[in-house]
């Protein structure tokens, strides 16, 4: 493998999937072996171009893959990337690494125990604003406050892919979906994180539409997440202030005309990180499961329930609960 491409299974063929396809493609050092949809739609502009199955299990039985991106709705991302762990191959998966803490501390123990690369895809960390961002906070003074806005109209964003609108395949809506991009993006800035407070409005159908998330740092720093579902335009961007007064910001969709422009780099840096991590035998954890529990912790602070009253949790629960009806 060292000297050869990196053969990459694609485990769901939704509307992200392109910017993965993409950056495979033009990738000189990786190569998509196969893909997987339950749906002969998704498949066909893909038949040809490489191996294509129904069932993601039948991939990983026929071998012929070195790592798998599943990049399907978020309520399969537990069992996917369980199974492509207990195939022996390393995997990388949309944001977020599960729809329960519970289940993201069971994929880190399970990568752990088979030694394989458990990556999460923060795209924005990618985002070549925010790296310039990073660059120029690292020889300045530490930030003692931080914003990150993340304001869209997901129905525009969405394509076909309407389990984002189902709160218990979503696992609830713009908290647990864009928040652990925004989490992280914070997590990168300021270190350690943990939920202050939390306002979230939801639709009649429970979807999460808006939200304002209050954060404190390890280092002591304030922090605010802003996330809304229903905003007309987009409009997604970091601010920070610094010990020394000064500010900084970085606007994610600046230089970037087109829509959803520019996820084509960042997808691109998503899979060199990959490729980066799994040739190396890099096994750290990368921050998934963090983002995950400060989801998680955003739906307890608004509720001020504990851990087994979250809205994940309880959903959950129901869903155990008709199972053995």
């Amino acid at each position: 493998m060292a000297d050869s491409p990196l053969r990459i299974g694609v485990i769901g063929l939704g509307a992200i999937s392109r910017f993965y396809l993409a950056a495979v493609e033009r990738s000189p050092s990786l190569v998509l072996a196969a893909v997987c949809d339950p749906r002969p739609e998704a498949l066909a502009p893909l038949r040809g171009r490489a191996r294509c199955y129904h069932d993601h299990r039948k991939l990983l039985a026929d071998g012929g893959v070195d790592a798998a991106v599943v990049a399907a709705p978020n309520h399969l991302h537990a069992s996917l990337c369980r199974d492509v762990l207990e195939a022996g191959l390393a995997v990388c998966v949309e944001k977020p690494l599960a729809t329960l803490a519970a289940d993201g501390a069971a994929l880190r123990t399970a990568a752990t125990r088979r030694g394989a690369t458990l990556f999460t895809a923060f795209h924005r960390r990618y985002n070549r604003s925010v790296r310039a961002l990073v660059d120029r906070m690292a020889a300045g003074a530490p930030p003692v406050a931080a914003r990150v806005r993340y304001l869209e109209r997901i129905e525009e964003h969405i394509g076909g892919d309407a389990w984002y609108l189902d709160p218990q395949r979503c696992g609830g809506g713009c908290v647990a979906d864009n928040g652990p991009n925004a989490f992280d993006l914070l997590r990168t800035l300021l270190g350690g994180l943990s939920v202050a407070d939390a306002r979230i409005t939801r639709d009649a159908a429970g979807v999460d539409r808006q939200a304002r998330i209050g954060l404190r740092s390890e280092g002591g720093a304030q922090a605010t997440v802003e996330l809304d579902w229903s905003f007309a335009g987009e409009r997604k961007d970091v601010w920070v202030r610094l010990a020394d007064g000064s500010t900084e910001t970085a606007d994610m969709l600046g230089g970037f005309g087109g829509f959803k422009e520019s996820l084509w780099h960042e997808y691109a840096g998503v899979l060199a990180d990959f490729e980066r991590r799994v040739r190396g035998g890099d096994t750290a954890d990368d921050g998934g499961r963090a983002a995950l529990e400060l989801v998680d912790a955003a739906y307890r602070a608004e509720r001020g329930a504990t851990a087994a009253d979250s809205p994940l949790a309880c959903g959950a629960r129901r869903d155990a609960e008709r199972r053995s009806r």
